[in-house]
């Protein structure tokens, strides 16, 4: 039996009303409901310092910083001396490798993620990212950001980057580009809190923080957890070595991101549970979760420029919302407003060939070449999403349609 979560009770919060304590709920997790409330109102306070440093300085001054630390270490004297102690105490912080780290793990979690190719993309979007919309709490810094309809590809494409570089080999050492964009978002999440909290919009009692504790390790379940429980949901079968690897992977990217030990799981059975808590208590999608999801699914044919362009966007759009039906099940499709579609073969097609995949990959002769098979389909899909307009993951200066 895997162990409980360790969640240590927090005195005197009031618990956003997000929170749905629900007889069933209880039932099922019992007092860990009371340990995990909390989280919402928790946030990142050492990125939190490091924005407000970069507020009093020059537009930009503050993420050259960010990247020169990240090029250089903070012991390199120039960096270290350029530094705000804000910034050096963000890297005391991410510099620092807890004992668990296994980095063979973390490689064999990527890689194995990586050979899913053209499956694993389409669980990124129809899967990862629509359950991330389906929360109606953990929406809201999204729908502040702004621009939903117009940011749809930029934002599929920049968390394809994201996720990309993470599971490359080493990408998560201190060197590695993975890492580097992890502590970059670590510092964007902070700026976006900032912005939104000077909003005067923004509805604690509803919602609790924006982008809290609780709302962060749910992304680092969405891309490991989901991905897996969707996978199996279409036939490709991860062994359960290949599920603690991924589980693990985003374990230590969780930690660079800025999530408290004590939140993050260490185990596929425990990520699996926190999964299952989040999802138990995070109430009905709402108006906003349905905005976003029909901006992610109509994103091709609103950008269509010809009839055949609108066509095949339109032929595309059908097999998504088919695939995506399959892994979200009819009620949560319909409660998010995903079209019903008349694809019947789609989805039996691509459990076929996924299953025919997955044991493909599992033979060791085959491995390198469905990795670098992978490889190769996230870099085209990354540098078209991009459109020749390289994710910078800089901190942004203010909410877009805002003044603020």
């Amino acid at each position: 039996m895997p162990r409980d979560i360790l969640l240590q009770p927090m005195e005197n919060a009031t618990i956003p009303a997000r929170f749905q304590d629900t007889a069933d709920a209880r039932r099922r997790f019992g007092d860990q409901l009371d340990r995990l409330g909390p989280f919402l109102l928790r946030v990142d306070p050492v990125a939190d310092a490091v924005v407000d440093a970069f507020a009093s300085m020059p537009p930009g001054q503050g993420f050259r910083l960010l990247e020169a630390a990240l090029a250089r270490g903070m012991d390199d004297d120039r960096t270290a001396k350029e530094a705000p102690a804000e910034l050096r105490a963000l890297f005391a912080s991410v510099d620092h490798v807890p004992l668990w780290v296994d980095w063979e793990a973390v490689n064999r979690g990527g890689a194995a993620f990586l050979r899913t190719g053209v499956l694993g993309g389409i669980l990124l979007a129809m899967q990862s990212l629509i359950l991330g919309y389906a929360s109606p709490g953990g929406n809201k810094p999204l729908v502040f950001s702004g621009r939903l309809r117009e940011q749809a590809e930029r934002r599929l494409a920049e968390t394809s980057r994201f996720v990309y570089a993470v599971s490359q080999a080493n990408g998560m050492r201190r060197s590695g580009e993975g890492f580097a964009i992890t502590v970059k978002v670590r510092v964007m999440h902070a700026q976006v809190r900032r912005l939104i909290r000077a909003s005067g919009r923004w509805q604690p009692a509803l919602w609790g923080e924006p982008i809290n504790q609780h709302d962060m390790v749910a992304t680092a379940l969405l891309f490991s957890v989901a991905v897996i429980d969707g996978l199996d949901k279409l036939a490709y079968r991860f062994a359960p070595a290949q599920r603690e690897d991924l589980v693990h992977l985003w374990r230590y990217v969780a930690h660079v991101i800025g999530v408290e030990p004590e939140l993050i799981p260490g185990s596929y059975a425990e990520a699996r549970r926190l999964a299952e808590m989040i999802f138990a208590t995070q109430g009905a999608p709402d108006h906003d979760s349905r905005m976003l999801v029909d901006a992610l699914l109509t994103r091709r044919v609103r950008s269509a420029r010809t009839d055949g362009e609108r066509r095949s966007a339109e032929r595309f759009m059908a097999i998504s919302c088919g695939l995506s039906r399959a892994v979200l099940g009819d009620e949560l499709a319909e409660q998010l407003g995903v079209p019903r579609q008349r694809s019947p073969l789609v989805v039996p097609l691509l459990r076929a060939v996924a299953a025919a995949s997955s044991r493909a990959h599992a033979l060791p002769p085959l491995q390198d070449l469905a990795l670098d098979l992978g490889d190769l389909r996230w870099r085209r899909v990354i540098s078209m999403g991009l459109g020749g307009r390289p994710a910078d993951f800089a901190p942004p200066e203010r909410l877009a349609g805002s003044g603020t």
